[in-house]
Protein backbone atom coordinates (compact mmCIF):
# COMPACT_ATOMS: atom_id res chain seq x y z
CA UNK A 1 0.00 0.00 0.00
CA UNK A 2 1.11 3.54 -0.77
CA UNK A 3 -0.05 6.63 1.08
CA UNK A 4 0.28 10.28 0.13
CA UNK A 5 0.22 12.89 2.88
CA UNK A 6 -0.19 16.54 1.95
CA UNK A 7 0.44 19.61 4.05
CA UNK A 8 0.75 23.35 3.74
CA UNK A 9 -2.63 24.57 2.62
CA UNK A 10 -4.40 27.49 4.22
CA UNK A 11 -5.57 31.06 3.86
CA UNK A 12 -3.38 33.69 2.23
CA UNK A 13 -3.92 37.20 0.90
CA UNK A 14 -3.66 37.95 -2.82
CA UNK A 15 -0.03 38.37 -3.79
CA UNK A 16 1.11 36.12 -0.98
CA UNK A 17 2.87 32.76 -1.00
CA UNK A 18 2.20 29.25 0.22
CA UNK A 19 4.19 26.04 0.09
CA UNK A 20 2.55 22.65 -0.34
CA UNK A 21 4.29 19.40 0.52
CA UNK A 22 3.42 15.85 -0.51
CA UNK A 23 5.17 12.84 0.98
CA UNK A 24 4.66 9.30 -0.22
CA UNK A 25 5.15 6.35 2.10
CA UNK A 26 4.73 2.62 1.94
CA UNK A 27 6.13 -0.14 -0.22
CA UNK A 28 7.64 2.07 -2.91
CA UNK A 29 10.33 1.04 -5.35
CA UNK A 30 10.26 4.26 -7.32
CA UNK A 31 7.99 7.20 -8.08
CA UNK A 32 8.01 8.13 -11.76
CA UNK A 33 5.76 11.21 -11.83
CA UNK A 34 4.47 13.19 -8.89
CA UNK A 35 2.42 16.33 -9.10
CA UNK A 36 -0.39 18.57 -8.00
CA UNK A 37 -3.88 19.03 -9.34
CA UNK A 38 -6.62 21.35 -8.17
CA UNK A 39 -10.38 21.39 -8.32
CA UNK A 40 -13.19 23.79 -7.56
CA UNK A 41 -16.70 22.52 -6.73
CA UNK A 42 -18.53 21.80 -9.96
CA UNK A 43 -15.38 22.11 -12.05
CA UNK A 44 -13.06 19.60 -13.66
CA UNK A 45 -9.76 18.75 -12.06
CA UNK A 46 -6.95 20.88 -13.45
CA UNK A 47 -3.28 19.97 -13.68
CA UNK A 48 -1.16 22.46 -11.73
CA UNK A 49 2.36 21.03 -11.91
CA UNK A 50 4.06 17.68 -12.51
CA UNK A 51 7.66 16.61 -12.06
CA UNK A 52 9.26 13.44 -13.39
CA UNK A 53 11.85 11.29 -11.68
CA UNK A 54 14.43 12.95 -13.90
CA UNK A 55 13.37 16.42 -12.81
CA UNK A 56 11.46 17.46 -15.93
CA UNK A 57 8.56 19.74 -15.06
CA UNK A 58 5.24 20.65 -16.59
CA UNK A 59 2.96 23.48 -15.46
CA UNK A 60 -0.57 24.54 -16.11
CA UNK A 61 -0.76 27.72 -18.18
CA UNK A 62 -2.40 29.69 -15.38
CA UNK A 63 0.45 29.07 -12.92
CA UNK A 64 3.52 29.33 -15.16
CA UNK A 65 6.03 31.78 -13.76
CA UNK A 66 4.36 31.81 -10.33
CA UNK A 67 4.53 28.21 -9.11
CA UNK A 68 7.59 25.97 -8.84
CA UNK A 69 7.57 22.24 -8.26
CA UNK A 70 10.54 20.26 -6.96
CA UNK A 71 11.12 16.82 -5.50
CA UNK A 72 13.40 14.95 -3.16
CA UNK A 73 13.65 11.41 -4.48
CA UNK A 74 15.38 10.11 -1.36
CA UNK A 75 12.44 11.29 0.79
CA UNK A 76 9.69 10.58 -1.79
CA UNK A 77 8.59 14.17 -1.34
CA UNK A 78 7.37 16.83 -3.74
CA UNK A 79 7.16 20.53 -2.93
CA UNK A 80 5.02 23.13 -4.64
CA UNK A 81 6.10 26.73 -4.09
CA UNK A 82 3.24 29.08 -4.92
CA UNK A 83 4.04 32.77 -5.30
CA UNK A 84 1.94 35.79 -6.27
CA UNK A 85 -1.22 33.92 -5.44
CA UNK A 86 -4.48 35.12 -6.96
CA UNK A 87 -8.08 34.63 -5.91
CA UNK A 88 -8.57 32.28 -8.86
CA UNK A 89 -5.96 29.94 -7.33
CA UNK A 90 -8.46 29.13 -4.59
CA UNK A 91 -9.21 25.40 -4.79
CA UNK A 92 -8.63 22.01 -3.21
CA UNK A 93 -5.13 20.91 -4.18
CA UNK A 94 -4.44 17.18 -4.42
CA UNK A 95 -1.18 15.32 -4.84
CA UNK A 96 -0.91 12.47 -7.32
CA UNK A 97 1.91 9.96 -7.68
CA UNK A 98 2.61 7.30 -10.30
CA UNK A 99 5.25 4.70 -9.65
CA UNK A 100 6.28 1.14 -8.95
CA UNK A 101 5.77 -0.67 -5.66
CA UNK A 102 8.44 -2.78 -4.04
CA UNK A 103 6.59 -5.77 -5.49
CA UNK A 104 7.12 -4.20 -8.95
CA UNK A 105 3.41 -3.57 -9.37
CA UNK A 106 2.55 -0.12 -10.78
CA UNK A 107 0.61 2.31 -8.62
CA UNK A 108 -1.36 5.51 -9.09
CA UNK A 109 -2.48 7.19 -5.87
CA UNK A 110 -4.07 10.44 -4.78
CA UNK A 111 -3.72 12.34 -1.55
CA UNK A 112 -6.68 13.50 0.48
CA UNK A 113 -6.47 17.09 -0.73
CA UNK A 114 -5.68 20.35 1.01
CA UNK A 115 -7.62 23.60 0.78
CA UNK A 116 -5.91 26.72 -0.51
CA UNK A 117 -7.89 29.95 -0.13
CA UNK A 118 -6.65 33.24 -1.52
CA UNK A 119 -8.68 36.09 -0.11
CA UNK A 120 -8.25 39.50 1.47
Amino acid sequence: QVQLVESGGGLVQPGGSLNLSCTASGSIFAISNIGWYRQLPGSQREMVAIITIGGNTQYGDSVKGRFTISRDNARNTALLLMNNLKSEDTAVYSCNAHGIRSSFVPFDYWGQGTQVTVSS
